[in-house]
């Protein structure tokens, strides 16, 4: 990663998430055609990965294997973006339809280090499923992004490193999701309490604050030398009454951000090389 910017910022757009109907939130990009224009967008206003939720034709939650892979081919054709696909889905999917996401061949993929209370919900991720999809993505190489949504996550990604080596590519790319209902809190302490947990293994990391806690996650995840995450799957006002329109809005924002902290966003092929993905 020698000839990467040091001041790189890598900016991961989320655009859609499995949670908000799009009855609730119109302007939510649940199309093929929409989460397509959304990412051209993204990418043009800084953004070099784009974690990807799919939906059916019904704007429902799906890991339909038809549907993902024609989701990445079509970001593939249209954008040079870092595609990632959910292996989280929705907490009614089944963990053996989680793991067959890997087989719309993205460039990355989402791996929560645990089980996690979601809201009213229970995310679960047993630690049998959790090894079993780590090692997928090695043998098919793929790049994991490990989810971390509380401390026993970060813990688990030590335990996961010694039982089974490094990833694909040889980096370790982590984004903790704070502010959950059920996970750790979307402050600077409980940021700063998680980073120094870290393995030595990781080579970069982001951060994501849920709802009214993105801009103080985003914050100190900026002064600490953090990536970020950012997206209408994890918030959807700019400010207190002001409804987000489009993803675009978010990572826009960010870009300041990161100017601000004389940060310069990373492309796709910057963000590429920075994860050691390959198109597959």
């Amino acid at each position: 990663m020698s000839d990467l910017p040091a001041d790189g910022l890598l900016i991961t757009v989320a655009p859609t998430g499995a949670e908000t109907s799009k009855e609730a939130c119109p302007q939510l990009p649940t199309t093929l055609e929409e989460l397509v224009v959304t990412a051209v967008e993204c990418e043009a206003a800084g953004a070099g990965m784009v974690h990807v939720h799919v939906r059916d034709a019904e704007h429902r939650p799906t890991l339909d294997p038809g549907r993902l892979r024609e989701t990445v081919v079509a970001l593939r054709e249209s954008t040079g973006l870092v595609v990632q696909l959910s292996t989280g889905g929705s907490v009614q999917d089944p963990l053996e339809d989680r793991l067959r996401v890997l087989e719309a061949g993205p460039d990355s993929c989402s791996l929560t280090m645990g089980t996690t209370n979601f809201g009213d919900d229970v995310f679960l991720n047993p630690w049998p499923f959790v090894c079993e999809l780590y090692q997928q993505t090695q043998q098919r190489e793929v790049v994991p992004e490990f989810e971390l949504f509380d401390l026993g996550h970060v813990h688990a990604l030590r335990r996961l490193l010694d039982q089974h080596g490094l990833p694909y590519g040889g980096r370790v790319h982590c984004d903790f999701v704070m502010g959950v209902p059920g996970g750790m809190p979307g402050t600077a302490a409980a940021l700063v309490a998680a980073v120094a947990l870290l393995p030595d293994e990781v080579t970069s990391w982001s951060a994501t604050g849920i709802g009214r806690s993105t801009l103080p996650v985003a914050l100190a995840a900026l002064s600490m030398g953090g990536h970020l995450r950012v997206g209408m799957e994890d918030v959807l006002t700019l400010a207190r009454g002001v409804p987000v329109e489009h993803n675009e809005q978010l990572v826009a924002r960010a870009v300041e951000l990161g100017r601000l902290s004389q940060r310069k966003p990373l492309s796709g092929q910057q963000a590429r090389q920075m994860l050691a993905t390959q198109q597959n």
